[in-house]
């Protein structure tokens, strides 16, 4: 009697138990899942409604721009001025504006240094000094050698000192999990097209630059930064072009 109520009472709890293991959601006796795989799908069920599931990765494209100054001025040269002949191009300070990308290429330093980050940057960077009104190299020129050419001697014509730069470098960023985050670039690489060209008449250089910054997340993927740099060039246009830049950025985080 005893024995048939304990067979009786397994059955209903085996039922019961089979009922519910039936209705509940996303469980499946044929999937043959193993332990770890039902654990991964979990963990990503769980990323998926997390709040924080939706962050940058660390890659950002930034616009950038501020002031810049050549440590040399570009005065007395054929083009620039005509060896001064009616006023130099003399000034060194101007402006700049520019854009980048930061690409994330370790979060610790190659397992050096934990919340550090190394980040590949690319950029490029327009430059104007501050111009003056002076001669005009080539149709003065002309116009002074062979008067029936039809040439204008200008000499009052303002030309544009320009410079354009083009860069790849290491950006080491500090703090990670911070809002303000520092950075520092140790050594970059610059290519760099001046305008006009040298007395020889080239126009590419090359040259190295160190950088330092610092930026903070304001909302978002949304960051604002400060940077100054020193660009510091070879000379291969036979002129020096090293300069200075200190400006902001905005970037977003991608």
């Amino acid at each position: 009697m005893n024995r048939g109520r304990s067979v009786t009472q397994f059955s209903v709890c085996a039922w019961i138990v089979g009922c519910v293991l039936w209705g509940a959601p996303g469980v499946s006796f044929s999937q043959g899942l193993t332990v770890d795989e039902r654990l991964e799908r979990l963990e990503q069920k769980t990323l998926s409604v997390s709040p924080g599931a939706n962050q940058e990765t660390g890659n950002m494209v930034f616009f950038r721009g501020g002031w810049a100054s050549l440590t040399n001025d570009r005065s007395n040269e054929v083009f620039t001025d005509v060896f001064g002949f009616s006023g130099s191009n003399d000034q060194n300070g101007g402006y700049y504006v520019g854009a980048g990308l930061d690409l994330v290429l370790t979060r610790n330093v190659w397992d050096l240094v934990p919340g550090t980050w190394v980040l590949g940057e690319i950029g490029v960077e327009f430059k104007r000094f501050n111009s003056e009104n002076v001669t005009q190299a080539v149709p003065s020129t002309c116009g002074a050698a062979i008067p029936s050419s039809g040439c204008t001697v200008e000499t009052n014509k303002k030309i544009q000192l320009t410079m354009l730069t083009v860069n790849v470098a290491p950006k080491i960023m500090f703090m990670e999990g911070s809002r303000f985050r520092p950075w520092i670039i140790p050594v970059g690489l610059d290519f760099h097209v001046i305008s006009p060209p040298s007395n020889d008449t080239t126009v590419l250089d090359i040259g190295v630059q160190f950088a330092v910054g610092a930026q903070v997340r304001v909302w978002k993927a949304l960051h604002l930064g400060v940077d100054g740099r020193f660009h510091l060039a070879t000379g291969q246009t036979d002129t020096t072009n090293n300069f200075g830049t200190a400006g902001a950025y905005l970037g977003i985080a991608f």
